[in-house]
């Protein structure tokens, strides 16, 4: 019994990346038009967000979304959420209306189709080479700039022990968020590693919770205050995480 649930799993699982495809190939044209100038990307994220929303309908997922604050159109913001599962690139595009760029890693590229406009849109940091770390923060802050919102995973990727529940964050978002007084937004992603974890094997449809807490504000910080504003966004994140079992998280 065990042997077959983990072949129906495999088999739910390569669902997922045909899901990912077919409107990539549907929408094809106009992906590369709204990918060919950086005002069309309002456009561009519009149809990743059906995109998203059409992944996690059609494999099963439905998000359940409480908001302790509410973000406002026009504004920028820097994102960040605890990382566990590929399906946090599409919870999150559900959950936030406000146009948004990802900073993520090079690797991701490598994904047929997917990698191709991901390249194009994303801010890609390649975490072995300083000189790509200078260019993340430039090209960041360009999209600042330009009233965009950033989204970074501040852990740097899926820790490796799957037995974490969050691990250490990067300075990256909070040296950023600093530099353009613009608040944080934890995010906290509560069942996404049980639902589609980087094990082939396992996974499930059911509900996806999602919470987004109270913004912590940046306004008259220097870079002096960074390690504070790292440590104090995680610690919102990880007793959320910890207490999940525990409380009620929706009413």
């Amino acid at each position: 019994m065990r042997i077959l649930r983990s072949f129906l799993v495999v088999l739910w699982r390569i669902w997922f990346y045909i899901l990912m495809a077919i409107p990539i190939l549907v929408f094809f044209p106009f992906l590369l038009l709204f990918t060919s100038r950086t005002k069309f990307y309002p456009q561009f994220f519009m149809i990743a967000r059906w995109w998203a929303m059409f992944i996690l309908a059609g494999m099963g997922f439905y998000p359940m979304i409480r908001r302790e604050q509410k973000l406002v159109k026009g504004e920028s913001y820097m994102l960040v959420a605890n990382h566990s599962s590929m399906t946090d690139i599409m919870l999150m595009l559900a959950v936030v209306n406000n146009p948004f760029v990802f900073v993520g890693k090079k690797e991701l590229v490598k994904i047929p189709l997917f990698g191709y406009f991901y390249k194009r849109t994303c801010i890609l940091v390649d975490r072995g080479n300083q000189r790509s770390r200078k260019e993340v923060f430039e090209s960041a802050q360009r999209r600042l700039n330009n009233g965009t919102s950033i989204c970074i995973f501040p852990e740097g990727g899926v820790p490796e022990d799957t037995s974490l529940i969050l691990d250490s964050f990067k300075d990256g978002a909070f040296r950023l968020a600093i530099d353009h007084q613009i608040p944080i937004v934890p995010i906290v992603f509560y069942d996404n590693k049980k639902r589609f974890p980087y094990i082939f094997t396992k996974g499930s449809p059911g509900k996806m919770r999602v919470k987004i807490k109270e913004f912590i504000p940046t306004t008259g910080m220097t870079q002096e205050n960074k390690k504070e504003l790292r440590e104090t966004t995680r610690e919102v994140i990880l007793q959320e995480l910890q207490e999940k079992s525990s409380a009620k998280i929706y009413s």
